[in-house]
């Protein structure tokens, strides 16, 4: 009868048979939980290494088919498995590194910090639908390493290329005299940077600094490449700011031109008005309406706009747009005179 020695099977908690699939499937999943650097409970660092020995051989097809008819201690080259050297004249040794299968299996120095950045726990079952546990299982040698979900192959050789992550967007709000003049706008930003030891990150802040041009509209980007956070797995995102205007208290804002609401009475609007319009440097213009103002109407005052963004010499208009106020009530004697005034048709 074989004695088995340690069952590699029930240290990843799988049945023998298992397909390769399996195998990997249940590696991640124990690696994971046992990982000594999430995992703190007694024993977690030894059962780490269990876990890795049992990949290591389960992994191989060579170690695996001897392991299945020989056992541990044949497989070692103990009694039961054809001498001193094992069947065959094999024999094996677990040295390799834990950590370093880890790592390697997950395709980055240290995927570890992604993974448990999201709140999981050692005793969370990470066989779960979580966006970063999303691996395509492929071939690296006898590993059998998974990629990470921001990773994907083509570099030389075959290695892994790190893959940008989405841009970062952020609203860069103006004021209509800000866009009329131009101006410079400091944004601070929060972002993680690798330390020199390509593993661990920091935080730090950062100014950019936006040279807001005359005239630009609503929607216009402005992108500083590559200033996200930064993995040892990734690379950074694009922060894009994107122009967005603030409320003005006189004005609405169409494209290149401004407007106006000017409101009028009743009688200004039958009778004929003049208005003083402001402006956006400071200054006003008269606008003279002679004919009867019907609510709704415009006028425009050519150049007193906004600055065209790729002519900023030139400017769009100024829109006066009149607002017809009517009275709350009017007396009896009001009302009699303008009966015979107005027209009944």
């Amino acid at each position: 009868m074989v004695k088995m020695g340690k069952d590699y099977y029930s240290v990843l908690g799988i049945k023998k048979g298992a397909s390769d699939d399996e195998i990997k499937k249940a590696y991640r999943k124990q690696a994971l939980k046992y990982h000594p650097d999430k995992n703190k409970s007694p024993g977690a660092e030894e059962k780490f290494k269990e876990i890795a020995e049992a990949y290591d051989v389960l992994s191989d097809s060579k170690k695996k088919d001897i392991y299945d008819r020989f056992g541990e201690e044949g497989l070692k080259g103990g009694a039961g498995g054809g001498g001193p050297n094992g069947p065959g004249g094999f024999t094996y040794t677990f040295q390799g590194d834990p950590h370093a299968m880890f790592s390697e299996f997950f395709g980055g120095r240290n995927p570890f910090e992604q993974f448990f950045g999201h709140g999981y726990g050692p005793e969370e079952d990470m066989e779960t639908d979580n966006p970063f546990m999303n691996f395509g299982m492929g071939g690296m040698g006898g590993m059998g390493g998974g990629r990470p979900f921001n990773m994907r192959p083509g570099g030389p050789g075959g290695k892994l290329e790190k893959r940008q992550d989405p841009p970062v967007t952020h609203e860069l709000k103006v004021s209509l005299e800000e866009v009329f003049s131009g101006c410079t706008k400091k944004m601070k930003i929060s972002r993680r940077r690798l330390n020199p030891d390509g593993r661990s990150t920091r935080s730090e802040d950062k100014i950019l600094t936006v040279e807001v041009k005359k005239g630009w509209k609503e929607g216009t980007k402005v992108t500083f490449p590559k200033e996200g956070d930064e993995t040892p797995t990734n690379i950074p995102a694009d922060v894009v700011f994107v122009v967005k205007d603030k409320p003005h208290p006189v004005f609405k804002r169409d494209g290149s031109d401004i407007i106006y609401p000017a409101k009028v009475t009743l009688k200004e609007a039958l009778c004929g008005c003049s208005v003083k319009a402001p402006t956006l440097d400071g200054r006003s213009v008269t606008v003279t309406v002679q004919d009867i103002v019907r609510p709704g109407m415009k006028r425009r005052v050519t150049g007193e706009g906004l600055p065209f963004p790729k002519t900023p010499d030139r400017r769009g208009d100024l829109i006066v747009e009149f607002e017809v106020k009517f009275p709350e009530r009017l007396s009896q004697d009001a009302k009699d005179t303008i009966a015979r005034v107005l027209p009944t048709s």
